[in-house]
């Protein structure tokens, strides 16, 4: 379960802090699937950002099945958060130096366990396709290539929450579409958390539960 109490996201600025999240409270059951919508710059990834610990908030409170992140000193954070937390990012991160099939194995590596991973790692791309591109570096994938072998790497920990910014965002509209489906299929399958930022109308659509945030405030749609 991730539940989210009265949190709000300031930064400081000469004239005074700069308010961008305000009295945000929401609860995911593990199998949920909800998407955020909003203009540019009204803080989604920073709201992402936050949900899967890689930023604190000023003020309220983040629980991922029972444990306040941000009370746990720094090795223990990370450690939660590679264990806890998928990440999807828009341009997809992937390492150049690393082959499809290390890249989806670089998480394991905090737990220095790759090799036990490893059936997972190739179940998992040839799961979104891939499974003739394992040696391949990243420059010699398509984008939509790309961003598949990022979601195998999102989910080769098992992760309970899923956070996807701008997934589609970088793609032509088929490749979006291709790993738009990727992204359903193996949510359904993984029952982790799912929470996707977008300025996607089509794919928002797609969610049973749909958010857009606003005046720095999260809104039910």
């Amino acid at each position: 379960m991730l539940t989210v109490a009265n949190l709000t996201k300031d930064y400081p600025t000469p004239r005074g802090p700069l308010p961008v999240l305000i009295n945000i409270s929401l609860t995911l059951n593990r199998g949920d699937a909800v998407s955020i919508m909003g203009p540019s710059g009204c803080g989604k990834s920073t709201l992402l950002y936050i949900l899967g610990a890689l930023e604190p908030p000023s003020s309220g409170e983040v629980m991922l099945d029972g444990q306040n992140p941000f009370e746990l000193p720094e090795p223990a954070l990370a450690a939660f958060r590679n264990r806890a937390v998928g990440f999807v990012f828009q341009d997809h991160c992937l390492l150049p130096q690393l082959s499809v099939l290390e890249n989806v194995l670089a998480p394991t590596l905090v737990a220095r366990s790759e090799k036990g991973y490893e059936p997972r790692a190739r179940s998992l791309l040839e799961q979104v396709g891939l499974a003739d591109r394992l040696e391949h570096r990243p420059a010699e994938l398509s984008g939509g290539e790309k961003q598949r072998v990022a979601i195998a790497r999102a989910l080769i920990n098992q992760p309970h929450l899923l956070l996807c910014d701008e997934p589609t965002g970088n793609l032509d509209r088929d490749s979006g579409e291709t790993v738009a489906q990727l992204l359903f299929d193996l949510h359904r399958k993984q029952q982790a958390i799912l929470v996707v930022v977008t300025h996607n109308a089509e794919l928002a659509a797609r969610f049973p539960a749909r958010f857009e945030l606003r005046n720095r405030q999260l809104q039910k749609m």
